[in-house]
C-alpha cells in the first residue's frame, strides 16, 4: 500500500469487512472447530476464486485475532464519532 491509505487518503482506511461471530458463551471447543471448518472452506479453490473474482481479500484469521480487529476498530471509529461531535437523535 502507497503512504495514502485503502480510501486514498493519507492516514485513512474506510474498509469494509465481514466476520463471523457466535453467541457469547459459545463453548471454546465449538468457536475452534467454526474457526478451523469456515479458514477451511475459504482456502477452497472455487471458494477462494469467486472471492477474488468479488474484488475481495480473504483474512482467516483466529478468533483472537478477529476480537482484535474489533477492538480496534471500535475504539477507531468511537474516536471518529467523538471528535466530530456526532449524535444520536431521536
Amino acid at each position: 500500500m502507497s503512504d495514502k491509505g485503502r480510501a486514498g487518503f493519507r492516514g485513512f482506511d474506510a474498509s469494509a469487512w465481514f466476520g463471523l461471530m457466535a453467541p457469547a458463551g459459545t463453548p471454546p471447543a465449538i468457536i475452534d472447530k467454526l474457526s478451523r471448518e469456515t479458514a477451511r472452506v475459504l482456502a477452497a479453490g472455487e471458494v477462494r476464486k469467486r472471492l477474488d473474482e468479488l474484488g475481495m481479500e480473504v483474512i482467516a484469521n483466529t478468533p483472537a485475532e478477529f476480537a482484535n480487529v474489533i477492538t480496534s476498530e471500535t475504539a477507531q471509529w468511537a474516536k471518529v464519532i467523538k471528535d466530530a461531535g456526532i449524535k444520536i437523535s431521536e
